[in-house]
C-alpha cells in the first residue's frame, strides 16, 4: 500500500469544539502514526504480511512514526523514504459526540509514488485511494502493474473537499477489484438518496462494493460470488472514531482474500473497528487476534450466563470461534497519553 502518513495527535472527551478565543479541556490523548499507516497497522496486526511506501521527513516526528512501523509493528518499509527537509505531515483529531473534526498540516511529497515504489513487490492485494483524496485522477502505473501480476486491488476515497465529487470516479473503477467508500462519500459521487441505492449504482461498476454507515452497520455486492450482504453494527461505547474505517478495510481485505462468505467479511470488519473505537487513537488502537479472541470469550461467557442480547452476537458471530486462538496471545499496546514507546507483543508472558 502507498500514501501519506501523518502524526496524529488525538483528543477525546471534548464537552465542544473550541470556539474562536476560548480553550476546551480534552479528558484523553493520545498519539500515533495516521493517515495510510492506520491501514498498515491494522493488516499487520491481523497477520497480513504489510508493505508500505510512503514519504517521510527527518524530523523528530517522523523517527518516531518510521520506528513505530517498522520495529514495532513489523511492517515493511524497504519501499518508504526519509527526505531531507521535508515537514512531516500532522493531523490534530478532536473526538466529540462519536464523531471527530480534524485540522491537518502537510506538504506534497517531492517525488510521485511511482518514483517511489518502483516496480511493486509480488502481492495478493494492493490498497489504494481514488477520487478526490488521490494524487492523480486515474490508478498510479504501480497499481496498474500491480494488478496485471495478479494483486486484488481495493480502493477507498477520501473526503472532497471542492464539493464537486466528480462522477468520472466510475472510469478509475474499471480498475479496481472492491471499492469501500462510507455513506456519505458514496450518495455524493452516485447522485442518489439512500447508502442502498448508491451501492447498487457503485455495484455496475466494480466486482466487490461496499458501503459503510458508521452506526447503521455496513452492506456489500459481491458480483464474483453473486452475494448481497447487509450486516448491522456492533453496539459500543465509542471513545474515539479516528482511522475506524481504516480498521474496517483491513478486516475486509483479510477475509476477501481468505474466501469468506460476504456476510463474514462484513461481520468481521465490522467487530474489528468496533473494538478500535473503544480506545484511544487510530492505527494503535486496532485490534490484534488477542484482542478479537477476548471479546469472543465474552460474548460466550455472558451467553452462557443468560445475559440479554449475548446468545444473538453468539449466534450472529460464530464463526469467529474456528478463527481465533485457542491459545493466550499477548495483546497489542493501544495508543498511550504521549507519544508511544513499545509493544508489547515481543514481552514475555
Amino acid at each position: 500500500m502507498s500514501g501519506t502518513v501523518f502524526l496524529d495527535i488525538v483528543f477525546t472527551g471534548l464537552p465542544t469544539l473550541p470556539a474562536a478565543g476560548t480553550e476546551v479541556w480534552a479528558g484523553g490523548m493520545a498519539s500515533c502514526p495516521g493517515g495510510i499507516a492506520n491501514l498498515a497497522i491494522a493488516s499487520a496486526r491481523l497477520g497480513l504480511r504489510t508493505s508500505l511506501a510512503a514519504g517521510f521527513g527527518d524530523d523528530v516526528y517522523a523517527d518516531f512514526c518510521w520506528r513505530t512501523l517498522a520495529g514495532q509493528e513489523r511492517v515493511d518499509l524497504s519501499r518508504s523514504r526519509q527526505f531531507a527537509g521535508w515537514h512531516s505531515p500532522v493531523t490534530v483529531s478532536m473526538a466529540v459526540d462519536r464523531d471527530r473534526s480534524m485540522v491537518t498540516h502537510a506538504h506534497h511529497l517531492p517525488i510521485s509514488a511511482d518514483t517511489l515504489i518502483g516496480t511493486p513487490p509480488p502481492s495478493r492485494a494492493v490498497i489504494t485511494s481514488i477520487g478526490a483524496g488521490a494524487a492523480e485522477p486515474v490508478l498510479p502505473d504501480w497499481v496498474v502493474q500491480a494488478r496485471a501480476n495478479g494483486s486484488m486491488i481495493f480502493a477507498d476515497a477520501g473526503w472532497d473537499p471542492t464539493g464537486a465529487w466528480d462522477p468520472t470516479l466510475f472510469t478509475t473503477l474499471d480498475g479496481c477489484d472492491a471499492f469501500m467508500p462510507n455513506a456519505v462519500e458514496a450518495m455524493s459521487y452516485t447522485r442518489t438518496d439512500s447508502p442502498r441505492e448508491a451501492l447498487h449504482r457503485l455495484a455496475r461498476h466494480v466486482p466487490l462494493a461496499v458501503v459503510t454507515c458508521g452506526g447503521d452497520g455496513a452492506m456489500a455486492v459481491d458480483a464474483v460470488t453473486g452475494e448481497e450482504a447487509s450486516v448491522p453494527a456492533l453496539p459500543v461505547d465509542a471513545l474515539d472514531p479516528t482511522g475506524a474505517g481504516d480498521v474496517f478495510g483491513a478486516g475486509l481485505v483479510l477475509g476477501t482474500i481468505a474466501g469468506w462468505p460476504l456476510e463474514h467479511r462484513l461481520l468481521f470488519a465490522g467487530v474489528s473497528a468496533a473494538l478500535a473505537v473503544h480506545e484511544f487513537g487510530g492505527s494503535l488502537a486496532a485490534p490484534g487476534w488477542g484482542d478479537i479472541g477476548d471479546w469472543w470469550r465474552q460474548v460466550e461467557e455472558q451467553a452462557a450466563a443468560g445475559h440479554q442480547g449475548a446468545d444473538e452476537l453468539r449466534r450472529r458471530y460464530g464463526f469467529l470461534d474456528a478463527l481465533v486462538p485457542r491459545t493466550h496471545v499477548c495483546g497489542v499496546r493501544r495508543a498511550a497519553a504521549t507519544i508511544a514507546r513499545q509493544s508489547d507483543l515481543t514481552r514475555p508472558v
